[in-house]
């Protein structure tokens, strides 16, 4: 049985038992089937797009068709070699192996790239997945080299990475829940160099952020800014969310994704239990949509008619698969399989007569800003892939 099979056969038996559960009648397994079809061809395009090292495809305009192409220094950059890593190893085709190939080189520079905490997403994201598949030293160097450079936005007074360079007239020394997902290049540095100045550092910055990110009801903060001169919080406030006291739904995310990754690695249970404490608040949160897909911002006050964010539903399903190996609670693995159920329609799936190397529709990027508003962002692909291995290894 080929790999792509295997997972559809995995993937039937959850949208069936999701069926069950949701009293969804007899024709869902037809919909199933043309649902899975939708995504073989929406995967097929990945492979179509054409190389260009100043073309990582980010995002896509649907009302002009248009695709945002970024070049390495965008946070972005090492998604797209990344789905096509994950896909080679969901499907067994190597033609996804190849292209991956093709595109993963492009994130090599970012390794010495200090004017970003982002390295992390740019090189883990496409050179770790390598790795997963190919057991290559160069592989290793460029993570390791990564998270040489990454350590040099930690300042120790503070106990954090720091995150953004801009806005200096608004922030001292800002640090965003998004950086905890960096740390993983931070932890595999060290089990592949043996260095434990990485790990050291990246549990130094977990722990500043379990301290200061998160309110009360285990929602998180989107940024801490912090006095660089002494350590202390300066103010709790956001970028991406819809105020600062608002809930920024792929904010929550992070955090669950985040602080279930650092227990994988240092066994912490401060570091489980938050992970657990917030997943349950985003599962539990009035304003979830009933199909696990959430609005951008749980406080928008414009919800039910506010935009959803596929990649938040995404990066948390994968996320939860993970928190159920450690604590086996059902309900983690019931909602992850909820969401790809959810997703697994064509209602989300992005209509099989556009041409881009997109899975989805219906992210949305920075709604402040009025940025990838409802459109297809790369990040939800990468994290509803990741999702899907994750899966199929239970």
């Amino acid at each position: 049985m080929s790999k792509i099979s295997f997972f559809a056969l995995v993937l039937g038996f959850a949208l069936l038992a999701q069926s069950c559960k949701s009293g969804i009648n007899s024709t869902t397994k037809s919909t199933s089937a043309t649902a899975e079809n939708l995504l073989e061809t929406r995967y097929k395009m990945l492979l179509d797009y054409p190389v260009d090292s100043m073309s990582m495809p980010r995002s896509m305009n649907i009302k002009t068709n248009e695709i945002k192409k970024v070049p390495s220094r965008d946070w972005t950059s090492g998604f797209f070699a990344g789905n096509l890593w994950q896909l080679y190893r969901l499907t067994g085709n190597e033609a996804y192996k190849k292209q991956a190939e093709k595109w993963t080189p492009f994130s090599k520079k970012e390794s010495v790239n200090r004017n970003s905490h982002d390295v992390g997403f740019k090189v883990y994201c496409s050179y770790g997945e390598a790795l997963k598949v190919a057991n290559k030293q160069e592989y290793k160097d460029v993570i390791i080299k990564g998270a040489e450079t990454l350590c040099t936005r930690f300042d120790a007074k503070v106990g954090a990475i720091r995150s953004w360079d801009f806005n200096k007239e608004i922030w001292d020394y800002p640090v965003i829940i998004d950086n905890m997902m960096n740390l993983e290049l931070l932890f595999e540095a060290t089990k592949l160099s043996g260095n434990k100045k990485y790990q050291d550092i990246a549990i130094q910055h977990a722990n500043t952020t379990l301290k200061n990110q998160f309110r009360e009801d285990n929602s998180c903060y989107h940024v801490i800014d912090y006095n660089p001169a002494t350590g202390a919080v300066r103010k709790k406030t956001t970028l991406q969310g819809y105020n600062d006291d608002s809930v920024w739904a792929r904010g929550q995310g992070w955090a669950v994704y985040g602080f279930t990754m650092s227990y994988r690695y240092t066994k912490d249970p401060a570091y489980l239990k938050q992970a657990e404490a917030t997943a349950k608040f985003f599962m539990n949160d009035k304003n979830l949509p009933e199909d696990g897909i959430p609005y951008w911002d749980f406080r928008d006050p414009a919800i039910p008619n506010s935009a959803r964010d596929v990649s938040a539903a995404t990066v948390m399903a994968s996320a939860l698969y993970e928190l159920y190996d450690y604590t086996k609670n059902k309900s983690y693995l019931a909602f992850a399989e909820k969401i790809i159920a959810s997703l697994h329609s064509d209602k989300y799936i992005l209509d099989p007569k556009i041409n881009a190397p997109f899975i989805f529709d219906h992210s949305t990027g920075n709604w402040p800003k009025h940025d990838e508003i409802d459109e297809p962002i790369i990040y939800a692909d990468y994290y509803f892939l990741e999702a899907l291995l994750r899966k199929v290894a239970k």
